[in-house]
């Protein structure tokens, strides 16, 4: 009788091991044996020159390392995501933590380096280690060969150094991105359709494959044609955007609005998210200008500066206020279609649109017959039916499950939001204050120029402070009210109850996404419930 295969098998498939090397490893056949026999094991790229290679050594030395401590990897959680940006969620480091600390699925997590494991300092390193050690588990970083249970202050200085190598390089970049820009010069990154950047030029120039088509995009927007109609015109002549892929009315309507797409350099700003700078900027943008008062120019543009300004203008003309193209001050508007976001085609995989009554493949609708022969389904049968498997799955579920309290916790956020966003002013506290009194104790013990009554002083305040924030973060953490979710009446008031915001917050709780399948015919009566097939969260996998 053939086993499972492991739960993590197309990751390390897609990270190029062969079945050979996997079963050379151990890891091919699933993990046998107790938690404390195993280990998870933690593998995360962060920038280009961390090739597959790079990352299929870097793994297989962490697995040398576990079967030396006598141990099994009971998984490997793969990522790509930023360490040192806090709004950045990483969702399998999330997922890994979880298995050693909720699930007490293994009682290790191995990493290849501090820096893989975080980069925002030791207020939050300092915080995961006091929960492994809560939970009788435990971290170990192979390349430095640490144990988070004999090797606590190194782990932590560590992270505290990685976090200010990123601000060093944050602080290297941004001049120099912002001296590009001033000069004049390509600040890098991906060039508009019809342009490119040479290798060392740091400025833009047609380029000979796209700048034809480019220009007749141009032309057809200087004449006012509608950019639904020139994705229509394109794709009836087998023409494709860069990646390959059909026109959509999108592409065409972000290039009308890029400034880059005029030889000149954007103006962008960054985004403030809670009160901080991100590493994000916002969509659009206008070109920055010059001590001359002119903008400034980075090459050769596929339109001139004027014609931009008629593009625009064209746009703006058609535009209703508010709408997405040629006004883009309106927020986001309430949406009154339940499953907006989560339904998916059954034919092409692509996600539906509200579409009056009914919600329809949007790949169909912007892409043409050529990409999807398009899918419908009544949007009031739809919503209907969703109830009925949401409350379904609800009450289906035993009164212990994770997924229950997870649920929870989403909903009570989405009810409470104030203390969501409390709780993650008290958490960056607290992150903070454990820096802070590292960096005290390297004044007094390291450097040696802080007198002991000062220092006395300061560690009692300090330390006064990370207790205080504590018990305010053990209290807002305190576990939700599943009374709501363990009876079938009460799932089923708690849903009428809400409105169309609070059901959508209800079924993003639990839904991953949920695909439709297509109908059998015009006219043919088939209950909805047949036709739709939700995939819910909270389920396991660890795919990459």
């Amino acid at each position: 009788m053939d086993t499972e295969p492991r739960a993590d098998r197309q990751t390390l498939e897609a990270l190029g091991f062969s079945p050979e090397e996997l079963q050379e490893l151990g890891l091919w056949e699933p993990p046998t044996g107790a938690p404390n026999d195993l280990a998870d094991v933690y593998l995360r790229r962060s920038k280009k020159s961390d090739t597959l290679s790079v990352l299929r050594e870097q793994l297989r030395r962490m697995v040398r390392r576990v079967h030396d401590h006598n141990r099994q990897v009971r998984h490997v959680w793969f990522e790509q995501r930023s360490a040192s940006k806090a709004y950045v969620k990483r969702e399998e480091f999330d997922k890994a933590n979880a298995a050693v600390l909720s699930d007490r699925a293994s009682t290790a997590l191995y990493v290849y380096k501090v820096s893989r494991l975080s980069r925002r300092g030791a207020g939050q390193v300092g915080l995961l280690l006091d929960s492994y050690d809560e939970a009788g588990a435990y971290i170990y970083v192979v390349s430095e060969g640490l144990d988070s249970r004999s090797s606590r202050m190194i782990l932590t200085m560590l992270s505290e150094q990685a976090r200010e190598q990123v601000r060093d390089l944050t602080d290297f970049v941004e001049i120099g991105i912002a001296a590009a820009k001033a000069e004049g010069r390509w600040t890098g990154g991906v060039t508009p359709y019809g342009l490119r950047c040479e290798p060392g030029s740091g400025k833009l120039s047609h380029d000979p494959a796209e700048y034809p088509t480019a220009r007749r995009i141009a032309e057809y927007l200087v004449a006012n044609r509608t950019p639904g109609w020139v994705k229509d015109k394109l794709n009836s002549e087998g023409l494709t955007s860069r990646s390959g892929k059909p026109w959509s009315t999108t592409g065409i309507i972000a290039l009308a609005h890029s400034v880059s797409w005029a030889g000149l350099v954007p103006k962008r700003e960054r985004a403030l998210i809670n009160g901080k700078y991100v590493g994000k900027y916002h969509r659009g943008g206008e070109p920055l200008i010059g001590p001359d008062g002119m903008p400034v120019r980075c090459g050769e543009g596929v339109i001139t500066p004027a014609e931009r300004q008629k593009i625009l203008a064209n746009l703006a003309s058609r535009s209703r206020p508010g709408s997405p193209i040629g006004d883009r001050s309106r927020g986001k508007r309430e949406t009154k279609a339940l499953l907006l976001g989560w339904g998916t085609c059954g034919r092409c995989k692509g996600p539906y649109r509200n579409d009056g009554p009914h919600y329809r493949c949007r790949n169909r609708k912007e892409l043409g017959a050529t990409v999807c022969i398009g899918s419908s389904a009544n949007r009031q049968a739809a919503d209907d039916a969703m109830a009925v498997l949401w409350i379904n799955h609800i009450t289906a579920l035993p009164p212990d499950s994770p997924v229950i309290l997870a649920i929870a916790r989403e909903w009570l956020s989405y009810q409470n939001p104030e203390a969501s966003a409390r709780r993650a002013d008290v958490q960056a506290a607290l992150e903070s204050a454990v820096r802070r009194e590292l960096t005290l104790g390297k004044e007094r013990f390291v450097i040696g120029r802080m007198p002991e009554a000062v220092y006395e002083t300061l560690y009692a305040e300090l330390t006064a402070q990370i207790e205080s924030l504590k018990r305010e973060l053990a209290e807002l953490d305190t576990e939700p009210d599943l009374t709501p979710l363990m009876d079938p009446l009460s799932v089923i008031d708690l849903w009428n109850d809400q409105d169309v915001a609070g059901k959508r917050a209800l079924i993003g709780a639990a839904l991953e996404s949920v695909e439709f399948r297509p109908s059998k015919g015009r006219g043919y009566r088939e209950p909805m419930l047949d036709r739709m097939t939700p995939r819910w969260k909270h389920q396991g996998g660890g795919a990459w």
